[in-house]
């Protein structure tokens, strides 16, 4: 038997079934009309965000990663508990503008930005941060044909990384960011070229769980923006932090103790260097803001037996949940949280391998997992599906289609 990862604590049970956002999956399903479906819960997003405004300084800004999840009416949600949005292209800024966001609380990362997504950001008025001394270039052009002073900030590839994440964002050679030894040239270019300069974005690394390690980093950033806004001669109206807060996956996870980590940040605020006292200070997270807000639901369609290994297959899979099936960068697959949500607070009682509907061997839901006994119509449920889910998968494999969302 293999175990599953902590299923979140917010979520219940009524008369044997899953509940989300006061309902039962069921009722869930027969609204959306089918599976499998995504549901994302109003009330697990915001006591989220209660709970990291009442640990992080008030001075920190929150702003959402939308790659984590950009479902249009999550989305608008977002945009009164945020104070701002990051966005890896166009296409997500089209999004971010419908649903009210706007261009000044928006900043643009991510290497490869085209012309026409340059040109765009730089009319609107959003934050780009510079991934290389090339795209600086392509920006001042840019902006000397509109007419306008781009607002640039310098992505730093920094030297260190953030000990312990699960997908590392700095240290040695990246695609991300400029090397930090390159960093004051760059900036002392842009302030002389009247560019309206925003400062650095900072990103070390995501998915961490250790709380030392996540305050250790800040302080690194803090230390380095300081160093290099120091030789540039040159201020730092915003620093982006980055984020790097995780989210329990899988078995023996714990939470990400945020308490400790605003302690910590707030004594970096009370000794900050003379050159960042008048900086204002972000986070930019995703996946620790709506990850585990969100549960999957896909139908049993079918029970087999296969060399005594019994398979409950669904009608859904990797297609949609590429993460939780082990194949979204993961060295060794282990299980998401899962359940069997027609029968939530049953007992096990059989070993079971839960895989998707797909002609692969890929597409597997739950190895060797503990459950209640489930039957054709059964629905399961794969929890921490409100990130890297339904925009992060494969949604047009084998010509399934994408899965229906729901906020409630």
């Amino acid at each position: 038997m293999k175990p599953a990862g902590p299923i979140p604590s917010h979520f219940s049970a009524l008369g044997g079934e899953l509940m989300l956002g006061g309902r039962t999956a069921s009722a869930l399903v027969d609204e959306a009309g089918d599976t499998p479906l995504f549901v994302y819960s109003r009330d697990a997003i915001a006591a989220r965000m209660a709970e990291l405004r009442s640990a992080m300084p008030e001075r920190l800004h929150i702003h959402y990663a939308m790659k984590a999840n950009p479902y249009g009416p999550l989305l608008e949600f977002m945009a009164d508990l945020v104070d701002g949005l990051d966005i890896a292209s166009v296409g997500e800024f089209e999004q971010a503008r419908e649903a009210g966001y706007l261009p000044r609380e928006t900043s643009f990362a991510g290497p490869g930005k085209r012309d026409d997504e340059l040109f765009a950001a730089i009319r609107a008025g959003v934050t780009i941060n510079l991934e290389s001394e090339g795209e600086a270039d392509r920006a001042l052009e840019i902006a000397r044909t509109l007419d306008v002073k781009p607002r640039l900030a310098i992505r730093v590839n920094p030297s260190f990384e953030l000990r312990g994440s699960g997908m590392k964002m700095g240290g040695g050679a990246k695609p991300f960011g400029v090397d930090a030894d390159r960093v004051p040239a760059l900036a002392r270019r842009l302030v002389d070229a009247d560019a309206n300069w925003r400062g650095f974005h900072i990103y070390s690394g995501s998915q961490s769980l250790d709380a030392e390690a996540i305050a250790e980093s800040q302080a690194n950033v803090i230390a380095l923006a300081s160093e290099l806004a120091a030789e540039a001669d040159v201020s730092v109206p915003h620093l982006n932090m980055g984020g790097g807060f995780g989210i329990p996956y899988f078995a023996k996870d714990e939470p990400l103790d945020i308490e400790y980590i605003g302690r910590a940040l707030q004594r970096q605020f009370n000794d900050l260097p003379s050159n960042l006292a008048e900086t204002q200070f972000a986070i930019e997270l995703g996946r620790y803001l709506v990850g585990e807000a969100g549960v999957y639901l896909t139908r049993v369609v079918d029970r087999k037996i296969s060399h005594g290994t019994t398979y409950v297959v669904t009608d859904g899979g990797l297609h949609h949940q590429l993460a939780a099936s082990g194949n979204f960068g993961a060295v060794v697959r282990r299980n998401y949280p899962v359940a069997i949500a027609s029968k939530f607070d049953a007992e096990p009682v059989e070993e079971v391998n839960i895989v998707g509907c797909l002609c692969t061997p890929l597409d597997r839901l739950g190895d060797d997992v503990h459950m209640p006994r489930a039957e054709v119509g059964d629905l399961v449920a794969v929890f921490c599906a409100g990130a890297y889910g339904a925009s992060a998968s494969p949604a047009t494999f084998l010509g399934q289609g994408p899965a229906q969302e729901l906020l409630v």
